[in-house]
């Protein structure tokens, strides 16, 4: 269990046993469908821990390195700290407030007045010395509720809190996801580039031998000249976006960016299907659904509690200890003193501020029912979309594997062709650019599917199992 994650539980435990709103369904303002549009429908089910799946153990180190060293979530389980503390405040004025004090003086008077004669100084004066200790309580009587309203609102604060630490960890893990495999496929173009420069370098020694030898125009060989040029253009293209993302990925892991961080060797296949859902189970499973809802309920508390500040507020007060003019006596009972008070307030006139309270926290229950429902909507899109990226990019890696097979037969029969003075040399270049391109593109939508079926765990919340979602490693 990393630093952080421990944090977020210990300020958790604290609260379990507080009076929290409790969860209730809330419209989120669209008519959901029974299945998701572009559902596949299948039984398959993983992992929570989603990551796990692509069966990579580098990327499953530098995860948990980065939960237990990430600056952004870091200050995610500083902000639930923060809360629960919060929380902690909101609730002391529940329980009696007890302090104790302790005064010591010593007072000189002069008797101006009565002159005594054969007084040194003609003056009368007296001094006395006084000590106490005492221990004070108050107390206000949550007659109305309007106190624990208050410590209700604010452990629903801790516990969005709680769900936006668990948020940030899920995007944490999708962000660095992503950059791992950005920087394989990136690595993977830098390859492919090497082999094009020398691909190209072989082409052009053949040209040049051709073009020596009279067999071929000068219009060949400069055209050769130029894609070797273009090739070396994109390697170096290559290793700069390469280096990029590995900076990146160490700025992640809180690492000095210094571009030397080592990466698999290939990109992970997807061997799994999506299983299906009902778009009802997103609202359970999604750490910022959550964090929304349980701010509804805090600003639902804030109303109760604007409210019952309208009603009188029952304070008891009291304080007892001792009191004598010798300090050694504030231990002895034979010098106890006591008081014990109570009173009763009731607003009458503060300006309209306690119903502009009750109104400001009806407006701020509506902008968090709104955001809620704004989130929801969202949620729904990312997923469509995501499923719909499923789908589509699927079909086109199939398209583009069948494609590059093809393109890389016709790069090695027109080289073989051209060797033997069978085809001109632009047919032989076409076929070479286009295998480099099915190629390059291939990397990329390999890389982007993986990107989908990330998209789509975040999305969702999680991984796929709907039972035991832990996020954790």
């Amino acid at each position: 269990m990393t630093r952080n994650t421990f944090i977020a539980l210990l300020s958790i435990l604290a609260f379990s046993c507080a009076s929290a709103p409790p969860k209730k369904d809330i419209q989120t303002g669209v008519d959901l469908p029974q299945t998701w549009k572009l559902d596949l429908q299948t039984e398959t089910a993983i992992d929570s821990a989603w990551w796990n799946e692509f069966n990579d153990p580098k990327l499953n180190e530098i995860l948990v390195q980065a939960f237990g060293q990430n600056f952004n979530l870091a200050i995610a389980a500083a902000n639930l700290q923060t809360a629960a503390a919060q929380a902690r405040i909101a609730g002391a004025p529940l329980f009696p407030q007890v302090d104790l004090s302790t005064n010591g003086a010593r007072t000189k008077q002069n008797f101006i007045g009565l002159p005594i004669p054969g007084l040194e100084g003609g003056v009368l004066s007296s001094t006395v010395s006084s000590f106490g200790l005492s221990m004070n309580l108050s107390w206000e009587l949550d007659l109305w509720g309007r106190l624990s309203a208050d410590k209700s609102a604010a452990v629903a604060q801790v516990q969005a809190s709680r769900a936006d630490f668990i948020g940030a960890r899920l995007s944490l893990a999708a962000q660095i996801s992503k950059t791992w495999f950005t920087a394989i496929e990136a690595k993977r173009q830098v390859e492919l580039s090497q082999a094009t420069v020398e691909n190209w370098r072989a082409a052009r020694a053949q040209v040049k031998r051709r073009y020596e030898s009279g067999l071929t125009s000068s219009l060949d060989y400069r055209l050769s000249l130029s894609n070797f040029a273009i090739a070396e253009a994109n390697l170096a293209s290559s290793q700069s976006q390469y280096e990029t993302t590995l900076r990146q990925l160490e700025t992640l892991l809180r690492q000095y960016p210094s571009a030397s961080i080592a990466v698999s060797p290939e990109l992970p296949e997807i061997s799994s299907d999506v299983p299906a859902g009902l778009p009802a189970d997103l609202l359970n499973r999604r750490p910022d659904l959550a964090a929304a809802e349980r701010r509804v309920a805090a600003t639902h508390a804030g109303v109760s509690s604007a409210k019952r500040a309208l009603l009188p507020r029952i304070s008891l007060t009291g304080s007892g200890g001792t009191s004598s003019n010798e300090l050694g006596d504030l231990l002895k009972g034979d010098f106890s003193v006591w008081r014990i008070a109570g009173n009763i307030l009731q607003p009458l006139f503060q300006g309209g501020r306690l119903r502009a309270n009750v109104k400001l926290a009806k407006s701020q229950a509506d902008i968090a029912l709104l955001n809620y429902q704004q989130t929801a909507l969202n949620a729904f899109a990312e997923v469509e979309n995501s499923l719909a990226s499923e789908r589509y990019l699927n079909q086109r890696q199939t398209a583009l594997e069948e494609a590059t097979h093809q393109a890389l037969a016709a790069r090695n029969l027109a080289e073989t062709q051209y060797g033997r003075g069978l085809i001109d040399f632009i047919t032989m270049l076409e076929t070479q650019r286009s295998a480099f391109e099915t190629e390059r593109l291939l990397l990329t939508v390999r890389r982007q599917r993986l990107e989908a079926r990330i998209n789509l765990y975040l999305a969702l919340g999680g991984g796929f199992s709907v039972k035991n979602q832990s996020n954790q490693i």
